[in-house]
């Protein structure tokens, strides 16, 4: 399926649900997902890992995919050119292993295609994710989340913890002040400045705007 590119998705899954690519019915990730949310699975989705409800979609890069070379590159073009009417997301594995191959894929991914990257350091720190972009809010965009309270979920805390000079103190008052993890993504220095300050705002907004790899 992958060689004909992800299929053109017309309508996202019901609310609550999420459609999976048919290679990942019986992984560890879906059997965590089972447990937060209802599993439909599709041997038709070509290169998109997860579709989520709301127009979200999900190409997952493991730790593997990177360590093994550039063929994720090809996917992810894919990816970008067959879901234009959708929130492409792309979820990577940041790990010791595929540390140093990061800032390639965050430049790719960000700065030459436009899609927004959220890196985990394990599967299921990813299910939590998905979890939380799914359940997070009502049935608008999950990632124009309105309840500070339920932004606060242990895997985007983790997420935020990712770039470079946040720790857990600013993470939390960057959730606290972006009613979404999308608007932080796209916040300007300016914006961040008052929260983080002038050296933090700029490394927040180098790592989702101008990745250096």
């Amino acid at each position: 399926m992958e060689s004909k590119g992800a299929v053109l998705l017309t309508a996202a899954p019901p609310y609550g649900h999420v459609v999976a690519n048919e290679k990942w019915r019986g992984s560890a990730l879906v059997h965590s997902l089972k447990g937060g949310v209802k599993m439909l699975f599709e041997s038709e989705l070509g290169v998109v890992d997860f579709h989520l409800p709301n127009k979200v979609c999900i190409l997952y890069v493991s730790e593997g995919d990177m360590v093994a070379g550039n063929d994720y590159r090809r996917k992810l073009v894919r990816y970008r050119n067959a879901n234009s009417n959708f929130q492409e997301v792309v979820v990577v594995e940041r790990t010791r292993l595929s540390e140093q191959y990061f800032s390639a894929m965050q430049k790719f991914v960000v700065f030459d295609l436009g899609m927004t990257l959220l890196p985990v350091t394990t599967q299921s720190e990813a299910c939590q994710l998905i979890t939380q972009m799914v359940h997070g809010e009502s049935k608008e965009n999950p990632f124009r989340r309105k309840s500070v309270s339920g932004l606060l979920d242990p895997a985007v805390l983790s997420l935020v913890q990712h770039i470079p000079g946040v720790g857990k103190i600013k993470a939390t008052a960057l959730l606290q002040h972006f009613s979404s993890v999308h608007q932080l993504c796209n916040a300007s220095t300016p914006q961040l400045e008052p929260i983080v300050g002038q050296a933090a705002a700029q490394h927040i907004h180098n790592f989702f705007h101008n990745p250096v790899g």
